[in-house]
């Protein structure tokens, strides 16, 4: 097992060096005049030359590419000219709102798709695995955005007509200013994210189980009086999840560089609507900072998602 998770550990660490090589030859190579484009469309010519000679960009172009890995790895992203503070203050400000997203909707898609098609896979071509179906097809098809301002009509505006002020209308409450405000912010992006994830959960749980209950091992445990609950849980549910497990890590990895469609609906000030507004602000050394974080934790989740695959399936270990 440790040589399998060394092997990932050492394509993460190749992945991540062939990011930095594309994001350095993208935003540092590419465009005419780096200085300028890092500064920003009103930054003064005195603003171009200080970051031109910061950068360093008189030297060669493997200096430069190392000083940039460098001042990564050491946790500097580069200074951002149009706010005047470093990358990672910015950063580090959006980065708790989109934890407080992802880390309660990972967990409420994962609980209920899983749920679901364990359900939906012990009764298959029942009236409960059609209506499980029903209910995966509908939020797996609908868009984000859509899902969202429903939530927002239906249980903000609509209540607050009828006098039961519920939910807010959107906005960010930090945590430390109140456990009870910061839930009652988050329950509706919570729920937007977590309803769209888990009709995918649902229906890869199933595919997957009703595979395994098929299997040769499952029909023996049956035989030896085992029973139904302890077939389904401990034999057939730990060998289903390895598909799960990889699409988790994935999606993991994915919404903490940040969940663009749920933070701007709700007006969430995390990694996802910082990036947009780095994009309409032509703030390059943001969106640099955010494109490295990103990256980073789609190869760290991937890893995880590696070892806990190793764990509950045996045979990766000799691979």
């Amino acid at each position: 097992m440790l040589r399998f998770l060394v092997r990932r550990l050492a394509l993460g660490v190749v992945v991540m060096w062939l990011i930095t090589m594309a994001v350095f030859a993208l935003f540092f190579i590419a465009p005419n005049d780096v200085a300028r484009t890092l500064a920003g469309r009103q930054a003064t010519p005195e603003v171009v030359a200080l970051i031109s000679h910061r950068l360093g960009l008189d030297q060669p172009i493997w200096k430069q590419y190392l000083d940039f890995v460098g001042k990564a790895l050491h946790g500097d992203l580069g200074f951002d000219y149009y706010h005047g503070v470093p990358v990672t203050e910015i950063m580090s400000a959006a980065l708790p709102v989109t934890l407080s997203l992802v880390i309660p909707g990972a967990i409420i898609w994962l609980v209920l798709g899983v749920f679901n098609g364990v359900v939906s896979s012990i009764r298959p071509r029942s009236l409960l695995d059609r209506g499980l179906t029903v209910f995966a097809l509908f939020f797996y098809s609908m868009p984000t955005f859509l899902l969202g301002l429903l939530l927002l009509y239906f249980l903000y505006f609509r209540l607050t007509l009828a006098g039961v002020a519920v939910f807010p209308a959107g906005g960010y409450v930090p945590l430390g200013d109140g456990v009870y405000d910061w839930f009652i912010h988050m329950v509706l992006p919570w729920f937007t994210l977590a309803l769209v994830s888990a009709a995918t959960y649902t229906r890869l749980t199933r595919a997957s189980m009703l595979d395994v209950l098929g299997e040769d091992y499952v029909r023996t445990a049956r035989s030896k009086g085992l029973g139904e609950r302890r077939v389904v849980l401990r034999h057939a549910l730990r060998a289903a999840l390895t598909p799960v497990v990889t699409q988790f890590g994935i999606d993991v990895g994915v919404v903490l560089g940040g969940v663009v469609v749920t933070e701007t609906v709700f007006s969430l000030p995390g990694l996802g609507k910082t990036a947009i507004d780095a994009i309409n602000q032509q703030d390059l050394p943001v969106i640099i900072g955010i494109v490295l974080f990103a990256s980073a934790a789609v190869v760290v989740a991937n890893i995880v998602a590696d070892a806990v695959y190793a764990v509950l399936d045996p045979r990766v270990r000799l691979h």
